[in-house]
């Protein structure tokens, strides 16, 4: 897994600087810097393996059942059901691995939006890692989807608390080129609501936190480490704080 650094001989001055302007700004909102309005949940993530060729990526290629942690929230964050960027934050935990974070935001399943973040209403739609990931020369994409089988998780934080409360809302996680279809890996499922507590400890790495096969790369992506181990410092977390402790569903 390799981020490249701005092409600059002072990126590690520059990569400190920003590390501690978004530790300052997360000081200033007692919390997290990105996506701070959000809830907690146990979960379960099936992999059913890719249809078709392999991505090159063993944990999606291979079918599995992982514990995981699944977090929803809103960007800004707007208030009620107000449009916003909408978050989800899937950790899979794997035995005496390193866990894998997948971050995703709201956006559209045609090629070309897949790599915008796009405001919505609704927390039941599509949400890509809008970067791409490399897998050897390949660049890939990866998305959590709305299963047309299950529960809506409606407009607000509220009604996916609410959801989860009665029924078991499920996104389906899928795979793409960069202009290709969505191919359907696997499945997650919302369990029990964590604390407010336990949201609070949750941190994510999306760019460490990853499968050995997957990498990412470029200036955004080093902007991005470097904003969420600023966010992460200025609550006293790690890189992989929390997580569920519960029962799957």
């Amino acid at each position: 897994m390799t981020v490249t650094p701005p092409p600059s001989r002072s990126a590690g001055w520059a990569a400190a600087a920003v590390e501690r302007a978004s530790a300052a700004l997360g000081r200033r909102r007692h919390g997290r810097l990105l996506h701070p309005a959000g809830h907690s949940f146990a979960g379960d993530t099936m992999i059913w393996g890719t249809p078709g060729p392999p991505i090159g990526v063993g944990l999606l290629d291979e079918p599995g059942r992982y514990r995981a942690t699944v977090r929803i929230s809103k960007g800004t964050p707007t208030p009620g059901s107000w449009p916003d960027v909408l978050g989800l934050a899937l950790r899979l935990h794997r035995d005496g691995e390193r866990p894998f974070d997948l971050l995703v935001s709201s956006s559209g399943a045609a090629p070309v939006l897949r790599n915008l973040p796009l405001p919505r209403r609704r927390f039941t739609g599509t949400y890509t890692t809008i970067m791409c990931y490399h897998v050897g020369r390949r660049r890939v994409w990866l998305a959590a989807l709305a299963d047309p089988d299950s529960v809506g998780l409606g407009r607000s934080l509220g009604t996916v608390a609410a959801a989860t409360r009665t029924d078991t809302p499920r996104l389906v996680l899928a795979v793409a080129s960069a202009v290709g279809p969505w191919r359907p890996v696997g499945q997650v499922s919302f369990g029990a609501q964590l604390s407010a507590e336990e949201d609070a400890a949750l941190a994510f790495d999306p760019v460490r936190n990853l499968p050995p096969e997957l990498r990412v790369a470029g200036p955004l992506a080093w902007l991005r480490e470097q904003t969420y181990r600023g966010s992460r410092r200025a609550r006293g977390a790690t890189a992989q704080s929390g997580g569920s402790t519960a029962t799957t569903v």
